[in-house]
C-alpha cells in the first residue's frame, strides 16, 4: 500500500432495526431549535415523519419545516434553504431523506451564513469554509441507501441556469454529526429508486478500486464490498422487504463512501463527472445515469489498466482464468457487470434517460475531468463515450 494519509470520520451511526429510538439521544446534546429537511412527503405515508417529530418534541425542540427536496437539489432550493435557516436562526439541521436531502442539508448548513455567492464559491472554486465562519451542525435519518452521504462530506447541488452539477466534498466539520439507519425506512422505496442506489452504491466502489497497481488492503475490502453489493442486490431485487439484504445494501453503502476505502489511492471518478452531466442536461436519477455511461467509460479505459479489469473479474465475478489472456479476461469481467446492471433493472444506456444526439457536446462541455484515473480523458473521448452509450 503506496499512499500516505490521514484518517478521521466523526459521524457516529446509530444502525439497524427500531434504531430510531436512539433520535433522543442522538438529539438531546443539540441547540434548540432544529431545521428538519425533506423530501416530497413519502416520510409522512410510511411512519418515518411521526417517528422523528416524537423525537423532536420529546427533547423539546422547535421545529422548522423545510420539504420539497427535489433528487437534484437546484441552486435555488439551496438559496431558499439559506434563507429560511437565517431567519430562523436554527442550531441544527436534521436531514430525513436519501443522499440528495443530505446533500441539501449539508450545502445550507456552509452557505446560510455566507453572505456571497455560495455556489460561485464553495461548488465551482471547490473552496472550504474559513476557520470561524458560521457552519450549522446536521444529522441524517436515512430512507434510501446509495449515496454514502449520511457518512462523508458531500454535498452535491445543480445549477439548472447553468446545466452545470457540481460536487463538493466539504471537511469533517460539515460531516453529519450523527446518522440514524434503519434498513426498514428503505422499504417502501419505489423499485426504480432502490436499483439507481444499488449502482450508486457499486460506481463508488469501482471509482476507487480502478486506480493503482500497487497491492492495496484498499482493493481488498473494496472486492469484498462488491461481492456483498451483487449478493444482496439479487435478493433484494426479488424480495424488496428481506431485511437481511437491504441491510447489507445499507451498510455496503456507508463504507462505499465514507473515505475508508479510497485511503491510499488517486482515485478515478469520472463516470460520476459523466453521470452528473448527463443529470444537469436530463434531470434523470442519478444512479441511472452512472449505470448508462459505464460499460462505455471501463472498456474504453480496460487497455490501460488489463492486470487489474482481470483481477476484477477473477476475484469479484469468480470468472476462471485458466487458458484466456489478460485481456479476454478483462473483457468478460466487463460483460458480466454490464449483465448484471441489466438483471437488477438498472439503466444499460442513456437514451432511457433522455439523452439525444444533439445534447452529447454540451453535456461533454459540462463534464469536469479530472485526473486520478488511468487514463485522464480528452473532450473529444468523452464524446465518443457518450456516443457508445447511446
Amino acid at each position: 500500500m503506496l499512499g500516505n494519509f490521514i484518517y478521521s470520520n466523526p459521524t457516529k451511526i446509530y444502525f439497524g432495526d427500531n434504531v430510531q429510538k436512539n433520535l433522543v439521544k442522538a438529539l438531546s446534546g443539540i441547540g434548540k431549535k432544529v431545521l428538519l429537511t425533506y423530501g416530497g412527503g413519502s416520510i409522512k405515508k410510511n411512519g418515518v415523519y411521526d417517528d422523528v417529530i416524537n423525537a423532536l418534541k420529546s427533547t423539546g425542540k422547535e421545529v422548522v419545516e423545510l420539504p420539497g427536496v427535489m433528487p437534484n437539489p437546484t441552486v435555488d432550493k439551496l438559496i431558499e434553504g439559506c434563507r429560511i435557516a437565517r431567519e430562523n436562526n436554527v442550531d441544527f439541521i436534521l436531514a430525513v431523506g436519501g443522499g440528495s436531502t443530505i446533500d441539501y442539508a449539508k450545502g445550507v448548513s456552509v452557505a446560510a451564513w455566507y453572505d456571497g455567492d455560495a455556489w460561485e464559491r464553495f461548488w465551482v472554486r471547490q473552496e472550504n469554509p474559513k476557520p470561524g465562519e458560521r457552519i450549522i451542525p446536521v444529522g441524517a435519518v436515512l430512507t434510501m441507501a446509495g449515496t454514502g452521504s449520511e457518512m462523508n462530506g458531500g454535498s452535491v447541488i445543480t445549477n439548472r441556469a447553468t446545466k452545470m452539477k457540481i460536487g463538493k466534498v466539504f471537511r469533517d466539520d460539515v460531516m453529519p454529526k450523527f446518522a440514524v439507519l434503519n434498513p426498514r425506512y428503505t422499504f417502501s422505496l419505489p423499485h426504480r429508486q432502490m436499483v439507481a442506489g444499488i449502482f450508486d452504491t457499486m460506481s463508488h466502489i469501482l471509482e476507487q478500486y480502478f486506480t493503482g497497481d500497487d497491492d492495496s488492503t484498499s482493493d481488498y475490502l473494496a472486492e469484498g464490498l462488491m461481492r456483498s453489493v451483487i449478493e444482496s442486490s439479487r435478493v433484494a431485487v426479488k424480495d424488496p422487504e428481506n431485511y437481511e439484504a437491504r441491510s447489507n445494501l445499507m451498510w455496503s453503502a456507508t463504507w462505499a463512501l465514507n473515505t475508508l476505502i479510497g485511503e491510499g489511492k488517486s482515485q478515478d471518478w469520472m463516470v460520476h463527472m459523466i453521470g452528473q452531466a448527463i443529470g444537469a442536461y436530463t434531470d434523470a436519477t442519478h444512479g441511472m445515469t452512472l449505470s448508462g455511461v459505464s460499460e462505455a467509460y471501463y472498456r474504453h479505459i480496460m487497455k490501460y489498466a488489463l492486470k487489474r479489469f482481470a483481477r476484477f473479474a477473477r476475484v469479484v465475478w469468480e470468472i476462471p482464468a485458466e487458458g484466456k489472456s489478460e485481456e479476454q479476461l478483462a473483457s468478460e469481467g466487463i460483460d458480466a457487470l454490464v449483465a448484471w446492471i441489466k438483471e437488477i433493472g438498472a439503466a444499460s444506456e442513456i437514451t432511457s434517460l433522455g439523452v439525444t444526439e444533439d445534447m452529447l457536446e454540451g453535456i461533454a462541455d459540462a463534464t469536469i475531468i479530472l485526473n486520478g484515473g488511468y487514463k485522464t480523458l480528452t473532450r473529444d473521448e468523452v464524446i465518443e463515450i457518450l456516443r457508445q452509450s447511446l
